[in-house]
């Protein structure tokens, strides 16, 4: 569906994605991970055909952005990060004026209508406003826009940033369809329990480059542990992490606590206790792609 081959995207003198190699199958859930300024944006529109490249070469559908723009476009779906609604217009209305620019007639974009609104369970706002819907709503409403001219292909760029987690999982399950349906995901998201629930296959970038590219499950076995244990001290009480580092494969100390990244928390933490340490909480989980993101980008706050 997209293949990328040491694809660059220069603005003047500045480099947002320095050669990278993506490939995208059909029918996967494939994500972009990533801090601000990673170049997931940049890679986004390139994919999408309404920026183009420097450098590299790219195929979206079998075709190149930069000759057949207007013929990918016209077989994607794009759901930007901010809803763009006509608040002009009614919840139907949206609809039906986004299929007119694809070339469905007026009887087809009623019949389509009322399909995506019952999809984006959305069927009872038909006739309101746009404006005073909740942003629950308003996002499933942009995807179902989305969708009017039966996408192979849907580009959604942080789908659910601002949501309630019930929201969230709403429009995860209206994912979950879609993809069963044999539609093409490409996710950017700053959630990573969004991208572990989403996402077959995903890249993490950093810097404009890709570090590192797998399913959930294989970047977490290749970059973490199989569980964290999480101690917290009381205020005032410093205590060195490298008294731990025979405990766990690595260990990571914050302001608030310290982190060991280990096969066998409970373990680790009896032996924390053996030392006679008595932290003020304790916590063992598992690894998350959380823990894998930030090791590899850092937990340094980019603008």
């Amino acid at each position: 569906m997209v293949q990328a081959k040491a694809l660059t995207k220069r603005f003047g003198e500045f480099e947002a994605v320095r050669g990278i190699d993506v490939e995208v199958r059909r029918g996967e859930a494939f994500g972009f991970l990533g801090p601000n300024g990673a170049g997931k944006s940049s890679t986004m529109r390139m994919i999408a055909s309404v920026s183009p490249r420097t450098d590299g070469d790219l195929k979206v559908l079998g075709m190149d952005p930069n000759t057949d723009g207007p013929r990918i476009r016209a077989r994607l779906g794009v759901v930007p990060q901010q809803d763009n609604l006509d608040n002009e217009l009614t919840v139907q209305q949206n609809l039906q004026v986004y299929g007119r620019y694809f070339g469905l007639s007026r009887a087809q974009t009623r019949r389509k209508a009322v399909e995506l609104l019952e999809f984006a369970q959305l069927s009872d706002r038909a006739d309101a406003e746009v404006e005073p819907l909740s942003g629950g709503m308003k996002r499933r409403l942009t995807i179902a826009r989305s969708l009017v001219n039966d996408p192979e292909l849907l580009l959604l760029d942080e789908p659910t940033t601002g949501l309630d987690p019930q929201a969230r999982h709403l429009l995860w399950d209206r994912l979950f369809r879609l993809k069963a349906q044999g539609v093409t995901l490409i996710v950017t998201t700053h959630y990573m329990d969004e991208a572990e629930q989403l996402c077959d296959r995903l890249v993490v970038m950093d810097g404009g480059r890709i570090v590192a590219e797998g399913s959930p499950a294989e970047l977490i076995s290749r970059y973490s542990t199989r569980e964290v244990l999480e101690l917290r001290f009381p205020p005032g009480q410093e205590i060195p992490p490298e008294r731990f580092t025979d405990l766990a494969d690595r260990v990571e100390a914050l302001p608030d606590r310290i982190l060991l990244y280990t096969t066998a928390g409970e373990a680790a933490l009896e032996q924390v206790h053996a030392r006679g340490l008595r932290p003020l909480s304790s916590l063992v989980r598992r690894s998350t792609l959380e823990d894998v993101f930030l090791r590899l980008t850092g937990r340094t706050l980019v603008d």
